[in-house]
């Protein structure tokens, strides 16, 4: 019976007009690329949550600025190492500004919240890279499902004027050829959208972290004396 299915199913598409084939194969390609995305998403944004939330707890315990950002440091590929370094270059950089203690401190804290903002929203862009992809398909594959049935109709209604016969025989098999645009099309939509939005909530979480760990990193400059001006974090 299954292969029966099947190969109904293929003749089906086989007697269907070339535009439908081609609005069929434009869905076959989105769906793949879609699902490619939907499974590297699910690697990279599950480790960076996991990640982002074991090296914000690490930073926490760590006795000082410095000892946490070793061990921040200690997993490869951390979003934080990308946030923590470019606020640790900015900071070198401010050092040897020509200001006095307090001015300086000013200058440094204002500065750092804005680097760790930059790193925050830069990391943040790179792993939301690809999402829109799965918007466009939740959103247009329908659409174009739609198309190609549209399509398919209006050439089972042409050949039924050909052929003078309006029997369900003669209309059947071009308007179920036509239908199966739309059903493919809601097929790519469908888990499509479910993984864009699953994966933005994700995110959510993500950046929630990098904010905590910000406000952290601001809050161990307040305190660590290692980052008062005049000495180095090393």
């Amino acid at each position: 019976m299954e292969i029966v299915s099947q190969s109904g199913f293929l003749t089906m598409l086989s007697g269907a007009t070339l535009v439908v084939k081609l609005v069929l194969l434009l869905l076959a390609a989105m769906s793949l690329w879609s699902w490619t995305i939907i499974f590297y998403k699910l690697f990279s944004i599950g480790r960076a949550k996991r990640v982002v939330a074991a090296g914000y707890d690490d930073f926490q315990r760590a006795p000082d600025l410095i000892a946490g950002l070793k061990t921040v440091g200690r997993v490869p590929g951390s979003p934080l190492i990308s946030v923590g370094t470019m606020a640790v270059r900015e900071y070198r950089q401010l050092e040897n500004a020509d200001l006095d203690r307090e001015a300086k401190r000013r200058l440094v804290k204002d500065t750092l919240r804005r680097i760790l903002r930059q790193g925050v929203n830069a990391e943040m862009k790179r792993l939301s890279r690809s999402l829109p992809f799965l918007a466009t398909c939740a959103n247009a594959a329908p659409f174009i499902g739609l198309f190609g049935t549209v399509w398919g109709i209006m050439h089972a209604f042409h050949s039924i004027g050909q052929s003078q016969s309006a029997a369900l025989a003669t209309v059947a098999p071009g308007i179920s050829e036509a239908l199966v645009a739309t059903a493919i099309g809601l097929g790519v939509a469908i888990p499509a959208t479910i993984a864009y939005n699953f994966f933005l909530g994700m995110l959510g979480e993500v950046e929630v972290e990098m904010i905590n760990f910000a406000g952290a990193f601001l809050n161990r400059v307040e305190r660590d004396s290692a980052w008062q001006p005049g000495r180095s974090a090393g």
